[in-house]
């Protein structure tokens, strides 16, 4: 029971920043007056965010797919990821929607919150750890899935709301990580493959172009520093 808890307990702080960083954008946008700084601060977030979800596939999801699954199957699902997202985002581009940062920090946030549950079985303090590098981890990634709902349509309010609940998805996943797939490492490992997969299209598809300012070459140092918070989560995580 005492474990329950504190899987509940970090993985709604690892999920809260989903909301704060959707309400951070909030008040950019209202508040920041617009002009080249302005455009330079959301692209810059857009690469540091992409440059976090990087990080979270090199060190977290393909590694411990790698260290798991065969061949074939490590193969077949990576590139099953990739074309079940190709087909998405054509899909939503095609009803005028650009949602790839929500989709990129979904595929992100809950097989690393899975994770997280599936480790409290073993270590407490890894779990910890990892649910602080999660929090981390979607603070700019929701600040950024935030506009892009903005972009689709989308009322402040409605954006908010969709944020708040995606919040919760963490302690959902984290619960099912540690009640069914603690002793289902292949299964895990099968999710993450397929989520980078997809993570590295959206990045590379949607993410990447869209951090790119004309005449300005500040934001793309954004993908390092964010590059940069993954390599120091992954040192302490050891």
């Amino acid at each position: 029971m005492e474990d329950l808890f504190k899987i509940i307990l970090y993985s709604s702080f690892a999920g809260v920043t989903v909301f704060l960083g959707g309400l951070l954008s909030k008040y950019f946008e209202r508040y920041f007056q617009d002009g080249l700084v302005k455009e330079e601060i959301i692209h810059t977030s857009i690469a540091f965010g992409g440059g976090i979800i990087t990080a979270a596939v090199a060190f977290v999801l393909v590694p411990e797919g790698m260290s798991i699954l065969p061949l074939i199957p490590m193969a077949t699902l990576f590139l099953t990821g990739s074309i079940v997202f190709f087909f998405l985002d054509r899909y939503i581009e095609k009803k005028g929607g650009t949602i790839s940062q929500l989709l990129a920090m979904l595929m992100d946030f809950v097989p690393e919150a899975i994770a997280l549950g599936a480790v409290f079985a073993t270590d407490n303090n890894l779990g910890l750890l990892l649910a602080i590098f999660i929090g981390l981890q979607n603070l700019p990634e929701s600040f950024n899935s935030y506009r892009d709902l903005r972009n689709s349509g989308y009322t402040s309010r409605k954006c908010l709301l969709i944020l708040l609940s995606l919040s919760f998805s963490g302690v959902f996943a984290a619960i099912i990580g540690y009640f069914l797939l603690s002793d289902m490492p292949q299964l895990t490992a099968s999710l993450m493959l397929f989520s980078s997969g997809g993570i590295l299209y959206l990045i590379f598809q949607d993410i990447a172009p869209m951090s790119k300012v004309q005449e300005s070459w500040f934001p793309a140092l954004g993908v390092n520093f964010g590059f940069l918070v993954g390599m120091i989560g992954q040192k302490i995580l050891g």
